[in-house]
C-alpha cells in the first residue's frame, strides 16, 4: 500500500503553476470523462434513464450526506452496523472517494475553517474551493501529513477495504450494471448526470456555501445559510446552521429550510433505526445566534 501511495503521489511535471502528480492526473481525466458523458445524455434521453438517474442521486446523494457526512464524520446519531455500512457504500457510489478520505478532509475543513489550513476555503478563491483542491493532492494531503484524524473508521475492515476499491464500485461496477440493464442511456444519465449533480451539489457547499446567502449564528467563519443550495444538495446548503453545531443532525432548524437528510433521518429515529440523534436546544441556538450578538454588543 506504501509503495502505491509513493508511486502516486509523485509529481509528473508542472504546468498552470504547480506540480501535478498521477493522482491528480487521474483525478482530472475521471471529471473531464463524467462532463462529457453528461453533455451526451440530452441526446440519448429516455424516460426510465432519467428516473434511474433521479433515484441513484437521492440514494447515492444521502450516502454522502446521511452517511459520510452526518454519521462518520461528525456522530450526529447511531444506526445498526449493517445499515451504517449500506449507508456508506450508496456514498462509495456517488465517486467523492471512501469514507476514510471524506471524513478526514472533512474533519480537517472544521478544524481549521476559512483559515490557510481549511482543505477547501474560499479564501484561495471560488475556484480552489470548488474544485481546485481536488485537483491538488500535494496540497491537499500535505497540509496534514495524512489520514491521522479517521482512526475510528481505519480500524474497520470494510473501511479499509473500501478505501482501497472505491474506484471499482462507484465506477466498473455500476457503470457495468447501468449499461447492461439499460443500454447507453442509462449510462449516460444514472452515471454521467447523475454524478455530475453530485459531485456539484457537494462541492457547492464548499464554495457558495461559504460565499453567498445568510448569516443567523455566529461562528467565526464565513459559512452562509443558502435556501436553493439546501434544495440541491439535500439539506446540506443551511451551512451556517452547520458550522454553528456541527454535532447536529438537523440543518435545517426553521420548518421552512428543507432539509431532506433529517427527514430520512428523523423517520430512521421513528422506527427505532436511529438512536442518539443529537440536536441543538433552544437555549444553545439563542446564544449563538448573531441578532443576539449584535444587541448585546450596541447595548
Amino acid at each position: 500500500m506504501g509503495i502505491m501511495v509513493n508511486i502516486v503521489m509523485a509529481p509528473c511535471g508542472e504546468f498552470w503553476g504547480r506540480k501535478w502528480n498521477l493522482l491528480d492526473i487521474v483525478t482530472a481525466v475521471v471529471f473531464f470523462s463524467l462532463h462529457c458523458l453528461c453533455m451526451m445524455a440530452p441526446f440519448h434521453f429516455t424516460w426510465p434513464a432519467f428516473w434511474v438517474a433521479c433515484a441513484l442521486y437521492l440514494v447515492t446523494g444521502l450516502g454522502v450526506t446521511l452517511s459520510f457526512h452526518r454519521n462518520l464524520a461528525h456522530k450526529s446519531f447511531r444506526i445498526p452496523k449493517w445499515l451504517e455500512y449500506l449507508f456508506a457504500y450508496f456514498g462509495v457510489l456517488s465517486l467523492q472517494g471512501s469514507p476514510i478520505e471524506w471524513v478526514s478532509s472533512h474533519r480537517y475543513h472544521h478544524q481549521f475553517t476559512d483559515t490557510e489550513k481549511d482543505v477547501h476555503s474560499p479564501l484561495q478563491g471560488f475556484w480552489f474551493s470548488h474544485m481546485g483542491w481536488i485537483l491538488d493532492s500535494g496540497s491537499r494531503f500535505g497540509k496534514y501529513g495524512g489520514l491521522k484524524n479517521v482512526e475510528d473508521l481505519k480500524r474497520q475492515a470494510f473501511y479499509r477495504f473500501l478505501h482501497r476499491t472505491f474506484l471499482l464500485h462507484s465506477v466498473v461496477l455500476l457503470g457495468s450494471l447501468l449499461y447492461v440493464v439499460g443500454g447507453f442511456p442509462f449510462l449516460a444519465w444514472g452515471l454521467g448526470v447523475r454524478m455530475v449533480c453530485i459531485f456539484h451539489s457537494t462541492l457547492l457547499v464548499n464554495s457558495a456555501g461559504h460565499m453567498w446567502g445568510k448569516q443567523v449564528y455566529l461562528t467565526g467563519d464565513m459559512s452562509r445559510n443558502n435556501w436553493w443550495l439546501g434544495l440541491f444538495a439535500l439539506g446540506e446548503g443551511w451551512h451556517n446552521n452547520h458550522h454553528a453545531f456541527d454535532f447536529s443532525a438537523r440543518q435545517g432548524f426553521e420548518w421552512w429550510q428543507i432539509d431532506v437528510t433529517w427527514y430520512v433521518i428523523r423517520f430512521l429515529q421513528a422506527i427505532g433505526l436511529a438512536t442518539d440523534v443529537k440536536t441543538p436546544t433552544e437555549a444553545q441556538k439563542r446564544r449563538k445566534a448573531l441578532h443576539n450578538k449584535v444587541m448585546a454588543a450596541e447595548n
